[in-house]
């Protein structure tokens, strides 16, 4: 299988005071196109910050990251801003919808911002909602829904620019045994249709439907 997203030699290394610490060490990983690839590992562990680095949120301290043939490490701000906006999802625990907006809003809101016409993005968030099961919920905003119906939002979101890749962080952290569940089985649907999918989890269940599981300890992986 073709990998889609490969590190090498990957470091991060953050200064605190008069310590460092190595958040990421000599980190090698593939990940494959249209996988379900799952992070784990105990707290600290540095799985969060290697998905910062994977998604261009954040620069390696040495080492380099490629999107196919795209090296991410030597990119600059406005070309990692540009890449996330066009071609990366997010999804996050907390579910980072805007409060002002409606559900409908949140999700064109990442299409406007990668140019994508008015008409075109507002028929792109209807479908997707529709896949969501929020049909009905188009112009509520995000304090009148509920935690799963926030999280379905925000994976409609984070679909919305047709990602090569979807980073998802702890998607079910913040929900109930029930309603994580959900969740799960929503992003294997995804999947299935091709979808490449990374996520970072402590939640078992979840792991044990990805492809690949890459287990974490002190920054480096466990072989």
């Amino acid at each position: 299988m073709e990998s889609i997203l490969e590190t090498k030699n990957l470091y991060k290394t953050y200064n605190t005071g008069n310590q460092k610490v190595e958040a990421i060490q000599d980190l090698n990983l593939k990940v494959e196109n249209g996988k379900l690839t799952a992070i784990v590992g105990p707290s600290g562990c540095g799985k969060s910050t290697l998905l910062h680095l994977l998604g261009a949120m954040d620069m390696p301290t040495q080492g380099e990251i490629y999107l196919n043939s795209e090296n991410l490490s030597k990119m600059n701000d406005y070309q990692r801003t540009k890449l996330r906006c066009t071609s990366l999802g997010f999804v996050f625990q907390t579910f980072n919808l805007l409060p002002t907006y409606s559900a409908l809003e949140n999700v064109e809101i990442v299409m406007k911002l990668g140019g994508i016409p008015k008409g075109v993005r507002r028929k792109r968030a209807l479908e997707l909602l529709e896949q969501v099961g929020l049909e009905d919920r188009i112009n509520h905003l995000p304090k009148q829904l509920s935690g799963g119906q926030r999280q379905r939002v925000a994976i409609a979101r984070a679909l919305a620019n047709s990602p090569r890749i979807l980073f998802a962080d702890e998607p079910t952290g913040n929900l109930d045994k029930a309603t994580g569940e959900k969740i799960i089985e929503l992003l294997k649907q995804f999947n299935a249709k091709g979808q490449t999918i990374i996520m970072v989890t402590h939640n078992n269940k979840l792991a044990e439907e990805a492809h690949t599981i890459v287990n974490m300890r002190d920054g480096r992986l466990l072989v």
